[in-house]
């Protein structure tokens, strides 16, 4: 593999025995990619791996996922696959039962052997989980799973769904709710309808979104993301409209999570820069669409946050996840929204940088025996910060280094992320083996996030599924009806 420049544009090159030559874009802006790399690319942003693997090195990555002792970074955030029945047939969804012509969903026991071996991870038992699939809500057993989840130890579970039955039944929202779910991770490509006529094959598909945030805020629930898949030619020119509803409604709304679509087939060079995506042209798509408000600087990479938990860990004397993940696999910021409806980046308010190099100094003098003079340290952090707003919060969450602080500080802010998905064309292994982002299988294994979807969905769903005409015959159900 090769990784180069080439008019300002980083390019990925790989040569297959078999097929030959492969070129994709690696990063839309050269400068951008260098700022990440050079920054939170070192040795400092590694994370320490699994004590446990539950796999053995045999033919190397992206071969031995399970995940392998060769794997870096352990899981931040677990996803399990409850089904992959569907009550939509988007054209750009290769996995759902109707484009695959079987069922796969895992059973109830299953599904919490699944839950269970997130929490047995060593040295940081897994306390984030999201249940996906296709549409997981189809599931009249979820609030049941959701339930499981929480007796389980997983502090924060959210659902990741397109909205329609928790838009239509808000009784099945209320009962995912009382069941301990914490967030919906709802699709949401934009506010015009032609988006979803292209991307989802659904006409008036806005209405079923907000009816989804109305049933939010009649529930009292206040944790909504909105999950965008970004496709050029289709809803590149509506981010900033899409900013703009996330503000507006920033009562149930806590982030907006950006993520360009994969790629699929063969397409050469120049048909790659056309078609792809990636993360600094987003940022500067955003630049663009917000008049400068949330400039490409305003943004870091998603490992900014290892400093923070290890100097928080010396602090506090417990682990805290690490987000040592690869730098280019995606970025963020949070905006802190004014009573006037207008923003900053939190960047204007705090200098994030000198902020996280306190807390590798507190890191150093911890390791080294110096913990008292590390907490000596803490007293700096608040000189960085230009907000009183989010002084007291900052104070709240280093002082008390809770679940709690944390989300109330969330509460204050909209987050925007960026999260740029590997497909076969643009696949890094060194992103691989830092992936923060889990599946588990029903075959007793953990694996990141892109190789499952590039390699191992079809080897593990083909070993667990049941032939439609079986699963109808079983069930006397059609696979969009909820059971």
């Amino acid at each position: 593999m090769r990784i180069y420049e080439e008019d300002g544009v980083i390019y990925l090159e790989k040569t297959c025995p078999e097929h030959g030559k492969f070129e994709d874009v690696y990063w839309g802006d050269a400068e951008y990619f260098k700022w990440f790399e050079r920054n939170w690319n070192t040795a400092e942003y590694m994370g320490r791996g699994l004590k446990n693997p539950h796999t053995q090195i045999a033919r190397g990555c992206p071969f031995d996922c399970g995940l392998c002792p060769q794997h870096k970074t352990h899981t931040i955030l677990g996803i399990i696959d409850v089904t992959n029945r569907c009550n939509m047939a988007c054209p750009i969804c290769f996995a759902y039962a109707g484009a695959v012509d079987y069922v796969y969903e895992p059973s109830y026991a299953q599904i919490v052997d699944m839950i269970r071996l997130f929490r047995a991870n060593s040295p940081w038992p897994a306390n984030a989980l999201q249940f996906s699939g296709g549409e997981p809500t189809l599931r009249n057993d979820l609030p049941d799973l959701v339930r499981e989840a929480k007796k389980a130890g997983i502090e924060h579970v959210e659902v990741n769904t397109n909205g329609i039955r928790l838009a239509e039944d808000i009784d099945y929202y209320k009962r995912l709710l009382d069941a301990g779910m914490d967030t919906i991770y709802l699709q949401f490509d934009g506010l015009r309808d032609e988006i979803y006529v292209k991307l989802r094959a659904r006409r008036d598909f806005v209405k079923v979104k907000e009816k989804v945030i109305e049933n939010a805020r009649k529930l009292g629930h206040k944790s909504i993301v909105l999950v965008v898949t970004l496709a050029k030619g289709v809803n590149d020119q509506d981010l900033g409209d899409i900013i703009r509803y996330a503000v507006e409604n920033r009562d149930v709304v806590r982030c907006v999570n950006i993520q360009p679509i994969s790629m699929a087939g063969r397409a050469r060079k120049e048909e790659m820069r056309r078609l792809r995506i990636t993360i600094p042209d987003a940022v500067k798509l955003i630049e663009e669409q917000t008049d400068g408000a949330i400039s490409r600087w305003s943004w870091r990479p998603v490992n900014w946050p290892t400093p923070i938990a290890r100097g928080m860990e010396i602090l506090k004397d417990r682990m805290y996840p690490e987000f040592t993940m690869h730098p280019h696999c995606g970025a963020a910021t949070f905006i802190v929204v004014k009573e006037d409806g207008s923003y900053t980046p939190i960047t204007e308010l705090v200098d994030v940088d000198k902020f996280a190099e306190v807390f590798k100094d507190i890191y150093q003098l911890g390791i080294t025996g110096h913990r008292r003079m590390a907490k000596v340290e803490t007293v700096k952090l608040l000189t960085f910060v230009k907000s009183e707003l989010v002084r007291n919060l900052l104070k709240d969450l280093v002082t008390r280094g809770s679940y709690e602080a944390l989300a109330r500080l969330m509460y204050n802010v909209v987050m925007i992320g960026i999260m740029h998905f590997q497909d076969v064309w643009n696949i890094d292994l060194d992103r691989v083996n830092r992936c923060a982002i889990h599946y588990a299988t029903p075959d007793g294994k953990l694996r990141s996030f892109c190789t499952y979807n590039t390699i191992y969905r079809s080897q593990v769903e083909e070993k667990f599924k049941i032939p439609i005409e079986e699963w109808t015959r079983k069930t006397g159900r059609k696979l969009s009806d909820y059971v």
